[in-house]
């Protein structure tokens, strides 16, 4: 638990007093963010606010899972810890910063052409399924040994799995190594364009990914107490999972760094975390779900990004059949702006829903464990 404190403090400072300097600096290179002219009109006064900021965040996170490690090494050898970084960190910080850079290409040339085109959407789509592959195969096809508690080296579980999971692994739901690996493509695309849909207002997306982090910072802690490595645990009851205080200490990471950016990315907003931010996260979030054996679960889990993005779905949909919309705009959050509601009221009251599919979602997993056990 110290590692993962550590990991949650080191990630906030940094981000807190680090995204100040981001915004001198991105300001001097004029990296504002263009506004689409089609936008709500209210939205025009944000023209050349900084974004990328979404850099500070993943730094901070990768800088805090160091120094979550090296708290790791002061732990008891009784205990069960993952001394020596792993592939887990490797899939999962991988995930966050190449989804990132895929978004930081798609930033770079919005501010480059001075216009929100940026990165075409084939580009776009081909870097997220790229990124899903590479880790996918990364997830899935190199496992290797952890300590128990006795200190032997043991054969481990791979950070992914062959089976479609809710709240553990279906052992029904076999689909072998190679459609496990387009499930995790699929899973960053839609978490990476969830997150990205949800950007749309000043901290709207930052605050949702903390809770969406939160839990799976809770989920995956739960797992490392509850872990199969340890003998005094049942396989009734344990988790089957790989390196559950690493992803623990990566999540908290995650959700620190963002609390410390949200500080000035709430309204009004003095940077935005624009694409390279809001892939970074959908990639993490992706890699979570995947980690920790909850990729059904995901949908509840994040159930913000899942409304916002059947909005532009449904939209689509609607306008392509019968030429009308659904919505005044889509995503849904410029539908209530045209609505007449504040951003601000928007953000709060849709952090509300974050909250409800989060705390709907942590209590399917603590009641499944409860019915192991009884």
């Amino acid at each position: 638990m110290r590692a993962v404190i550590v990991a949650i403090g080191v990630a906030f400072l940094i981000s807190l007093f680090c995204t100040p300097i981001a915004i001198k600096v991105f300001t001097r290179l004029k990296a504002g963010q263009p506004i689409r002219a089609e936008g709500p009109a209210m939205h025009q006064g944000k023209k050349g606010t900084p974004t990328m900021g979404g850099v500070v965040f993943i730094l901070a996170t990768v800088i805090a899972y160091v120094a979550g490690h090296l708290a790791l090494t002061t732990l008891p050898d009784a205990q069960i810890a993952q001394v020596e970084p792993t592939i887990t960190a490797l899939v999962l910080l991988g995930l966050m910063v190449f989804s990132g850079a895929v978004g930081f290409i798609d930033d770079f040339l919005k501010v480059r052409k001075r216009h929100s085109g940026g990165l075409n959407k084939r580009g776009k789509l081909a870097g997220q399924i790229l990124v899903g592959a590479i880790f996918g195969i990364v997830a899935l096809y190199f496992p290797s040994t952890m300590r128990d508690v006795s200190g032997n080296r043991t054969n481990a579980e791979t950070v992914g799995s062959t089976t479609l999971s809710f709240i553990r692994d279906i052992p029904a739901l076999e689909i072998g190594k190679v459609g496990a690996v387009i499930v995790i493509i699929m899973v960053v695309m839609a978490a990476t364009n969830g997150v990205n849909l949800t950007d749309g207002l000043d901290g709207l997306a930052t605050g949702a990914s903390v809770m969406v982090l939160a839990a799976y910072g809770l989920i995956a802690f739960w797992q490392y107490r509850h872990w199969c490595a340890d003998p005094n645990y049942t396989e009734a009851y344990c988790y089957t999972v790989r390196d559950p205080l690493e992803i623990a200490l990566i999540a908290g990471a995650a959700a620190g760094a963002c609390v410390g950016f949200l500080w000035w990315n709430t309204s009004p907003a003095r940077i935005f975390m624009g694409d390279t931010g809001a892939l970074g996260l959908g990639g993490l979030i992706a890699g979570m779900a995947m980690s920790t054996r909850t990729i059904l679960l995901l949908p509840i889990l994040g159930a913000l990004f899942v409304i916002i993005t059947m909005s532009v779905v449904i939209q689509i949909i609607s306008f392509r059949t019968t030429g009308k919309r659904v919505f005044r705009m889509s995503p849904l959050q410029h539908h209530f702006e045209l609505a007449g509601w504040s951003e601000v009221n928007i953000v709060v009251r849709f952090w509300i829903i974050a909250g409800i599919g989060v705390a709907i979602a942590l209590g399917l997993f603590y009641s499944e464990f409860l019915a192991a056990v009884t």
